[in-house]
């Protein structure tokens, strides 16, 4: 990358980065929090960052359609992770509608040849995410979201995307899901859901974000 691009761009993915260990340090979680006296409205807007700044990355670094379709997706899930901190339901409605313009950025750019190998693991992403997440929640709105949340996962992976990135994380964003969904029903995982939720889900965000952004510009990014 050119010493321009760097000066101008990195900068985003390193607040991104900053903002969502900020965010885990601060937050109840099984390390404690440093400052008890932060939270409220400035810990949800520290946890909307982290995400946000990504889109703002994705913006800056593709300019083509594709990458404001990125964006958006981005956008809504830096949405959602705010306002899941208020009303859980519109939260999941958020991620929904950005597992949905995902979708559709995928299908844009859909993987000429796959093998049967692959074919197999997305088929198992889609059928697999919504089973596992009902069996988990033991809610029928919960396995209804988990639909969006399997078809999404499934079209990175058959996507022209690199599947070491993005593809895996779409998987990371499954799994960080499930342990969210194992605290709504019988199975105790004890403090896993409290330490890992966060890290899968924003890692699996930035793989996503970088590897999306790397294919669109044409550079060179492993398979």
């Amino acid at each position: 990358m050119a010493k321009t691009a760097l000066i101008e761009h990195r900068p985003w993915l390193l607040a991104s980065v900053v903002a969502s260990i900020a965010y885990y340090l601060l937050s109840d979680n099984p390390f404690g929090t440093p400052f008890p006296a932060f939270g409220g409205v400035w810990l949800i807007l520290l946890k909307g960052a982290g995400v946000a700044l990504l889109a703002a990355y994705a913006l800056r670094r593709a300019h083509c359609l594709d990458g404001k379709i990125l964006a958006l997706v981005l956008a809504l899930s830096a949405a959602a992770d705010m306002a899941l901190e208020i009303e859980f339901a519109i939260g999941g409605a958020l991620f929904a509608a950005s597992h949905a313009v995902a979708i559709i950025l995928y299908l844009r750019n859909r993987r000429e040849q796959l093998t049967g190998s692959q074919l197999a693991l997305a088929a198992a992403l889609l059928i697999a995410t919504p089973a596992i997440s009902y069996l988990l929640s033991e809610r029928v709105e919960v396995a209804a979201y988990a639909v969006t949340l399997g078809l999404m996962a499934a079209a990175a992976w058959t996507s022209r995307f690199p599947r070491y990135r993005v593809g895996i994380g779409a998987v990371l964003f499954v799994v960080s899901d499930w342990l969210i969904f194992s605290d709504m029903g019988r199975f105790d995982l004890g403090i896993l859901p409290a330490l890992l939720v966060w890290p899968l889900y924003y890692g699996g965000q930035l793989m996503i974000a970088t590897g999306v952004v790397q294919t669109l510009r044409g550079e060179p990014v492993a398979e």
